[in-house]
């Protein structure tokens, strides 16, 4: 009988193993979740033993004296949209719709991001607004909302309530991104030319090129969007046609003082 034994990291304390059995009559599969690293040591000791196979663990790696013992860390991501319960919402579509021209959007499912996002805000200022005035956990994760919101030029300088932060909207964080901010700017001719301008990484924040339209600029950031050094809108080399422009026009001029001379 060989044993094959996978654990997979869910969470900080929180452990997936799955013990893999196979014989020549049965196929059996068993996953097992437990809530601790020592349990999933102890179980893995027990079917080791089960296994007659010797093995040892420290605390973060695996050291597998056995070729049937297979032990992989995994890594599971965190939500970052939801879509929405009703798919067909003829309101709801008309919006979206309107919002992805008005911003330039490529998909909803960059809409839908700022949603969630907006979601867990408002979800975390409702639970602080439960909480007594004087509570420490509100007045210490209250401010860190507030100024987190202050620095993102979400809220005004004078709002500095949490009443505040249930009443953002979905354009407030739209208002923020790189993409718009260019656009506004001047330095695009549309927001959908504002869009190709940073994926071709011709804009920079301060010195770091950045080319994430959804990059959300901060208030004392926004004023050193610039086009990058090295772009040709920038002063730095031109492109490609305009090279090809340039040499073209210095060989016909080249070209055109030859004749000149060969007729005086």
């Amino acid at each position: 009988m060989q044993s094959r034994i996978r654990c997979g990291l869910l969470d900080r304390s929180i452990f997936r193993v799955s013990i893999i059995s196979s014989s020549k009559a049965t196929n059996e599969l068993c996953y097992i979740v437990i809530s601790s690293a020592a349990a999933a040591l102890d179980l893995l000791r027990l079917e080791a033993k089960l296994a007659n196979e010797t093995w040892c663990m420290s605390a973060s790696t695996a050291t597998v004296r056995s070729s049937s013992i297979d032990l992989r860390l995994g890594c599971i991501h965190g939500k970052t949209f939801k879509k929405p319960r009703r798919p067909y919402e003829k309101e709801r579509l008309d919006a979206e719709l309107k919002l992805v021209g008005e911003y330039g959007l490529r998909c909803k499912r960059e809409l839908w991001r700022v949603q969630y996002a907006l979601s867990r805000i408002r979800n975390a200022a409702r639970e602080l607004l439960t909480l007594d005035e004087k509570n420490p956990r509100r007045i210490f994760e209250g401010e860190a909302l507030l100024r987190r919101m202050n620095r993102y030029g979400l809220l005004g300088e004078g709002q500095n309530k949490l009443d505040y932060v249930l009443a953002l909207t979905v354009e407030n964080f739209l208002e923020r991104r790189l993409q718009t901010l260019v656009f506004k700017s001047g330095m695009a001719k549309s927001i959908h030319h504002a869009r190709v301008l940073i994926r071709q990484r011709h804009i920079r924040v301060g010195r770091q090129v950045v080319n994430i339209p959804s990059f959300m600029v901060r208030v004392d950031s926004a004023k050193h969007i610039d086009f990058s050094l090295t772009s040709p809108f920038g002063g730095g080399r031109p492109g490609r046609v305009k090279r090809k422009n340039q040499k073209a026009a210095a060989k016909k001029a080249a070209g055109g003082d030859g004749d000149e001379d060969d007729e005086e």
